[in-house]
């Protein structure tokens, strides 16, 4: 088994190192999302910070076919993975609601 591979069953595709983001992904997929209850809220915000990051580009522009298309792979739930990103200031949607971007970091 080549490097690449062996490190993608190790990470379960989540291209993550954190044990804990690692377990919710199965192939690539996120199958598992944290509740906003107790402990799980920091793990869900982990999670959806480290979604945002593979998954779009600072500075970059994005309308919302962008965003679907970009999450559709992560998670069946793309709207609700959407949403989700947005209500956590992970990715910032502009007042008419038409252009997404990741936030800037201060």
């Amino acid at each position: 088994m080549d490097e690449s591979r062996q490190r993608q069953s190790a990470d379960r595709g989540s291209g993550s190192a954190d044990p804990q983001i690692i377990q919710c992904y199965s192939h690539g997929r996120v199958v598992q999302m944290p509740s906003l209850r107790g402990r799980s809220q920091d793990l869900r915000d982990r999670l959806l910070k480290h979604i945002a990051s593979r998954a779009f580009e600072p500075g970059r522009a994005y309308n919302e076919q962008e965003i679907n298309a970009a999450l559709m792979p992560v998670f069946d739930d793309y709207v609700a993975l959407r949403r989700y990103l947005v209500e956590s200031r992970h990715l910032i949607r502009d007042q008419a609601g038409r252009e997404y971007r990741l936030p800037v970091p201060a």
